[in-house]
């Protein structure tokens, strides 16, 4: 069974008279433990489809199963649960509660999952490089702190499949690296991570790479 299985999705949009097409009947298939890159021009279609995946948002067609459990136009209850018992998400703003500390942001998203809220925060701010920044709340971290701090409470639940939009956007050499190696060692676990970047270095490390064009793979 595919970790993630997305068919036939569609998504339009309609500003003033005319009706723009995001997704134009995309297909995809993410096993556990692939690596899979989505790459394309800003405007192509990435974060639509990122957001279907995760239901985020409602394709206008078409489906997606989470390990063979329906998530499209399910009610939002049912994708809440979903999402924190299935899937660490990355977004490319708005990740953290800013008035939550770093160590509180992780502990809440333990805590939506149903788990132990106090096991494993220091394991996971080690592994990002954060725990001096345990206490920091999000507004005074720095872009490349903010990104882990991000990646941090996507991994919080140990979540099956993770999915990163833009995870290495606007942050520096070293910190790529580091966000970089975290992915890979999710994938070694045997999760599921679908990624959409500009970044070459990243995107030249994964399983599979899929170019978006005008809402559609190439």
């Amino acid at each position: 069974m595919d970790a993630v299985r997305a068919t036939s999705l569609y998504r339009f949009f309609h500003t003033a008279e005319d009706e723009i097409f995001a997704l134009r009947g995309v297909e995809l298939a993410v096993a556990k433990g692939e690596f899979v890159a989505v790459t394309g021009p800003s405007g192509s279609g990435k974060s639509t489809l990122l957001a279907c995946i995760a239901g985020l948002d409602d394709p206008d067609g078409g489906s997606v199963d989470i390990a063979g459990q329906r998530i499209t136009r399910r009610p939002e209850r049912v994708k809440a649960r979903i999402r924190a018992t299935s899937m660490g998400i990355v977004l490319q703003s708005g990740n953290l509660f800013t008035h939550l500390n770093v160590a509180e942001n992780i502990r809440l998203q333990r805590h939506l999952a149903g788990l132990a809220t106090n096991m494993e925060i220091d394991n996971l701010l080690g592994s990002v490089e954060l725990t001096h920044r345990a206490h920091a709340l999000p507004p005074t971290l720095s872009g490349g702190e903010a990104a882990r701090a991000a990646l941090a409470v996507a991994l919080a639940a140990n979540p099956p499949i993770l999915i990163c939009d833009e995870p290495t956007g606007e942050i520096d050499a070293a910190t790529e690296g580091s966000i970089l190696a975290t992915l890979r060692m999710q994938q070694e676990r045997g999760v599921a991570v679908i990624v959409a970047t500009h970044s070459a270095a990243l995107a030249g490390r994964a399983d599979r790479v899929l170019r978006l064009s005008d809402g559609q793979f190439e």
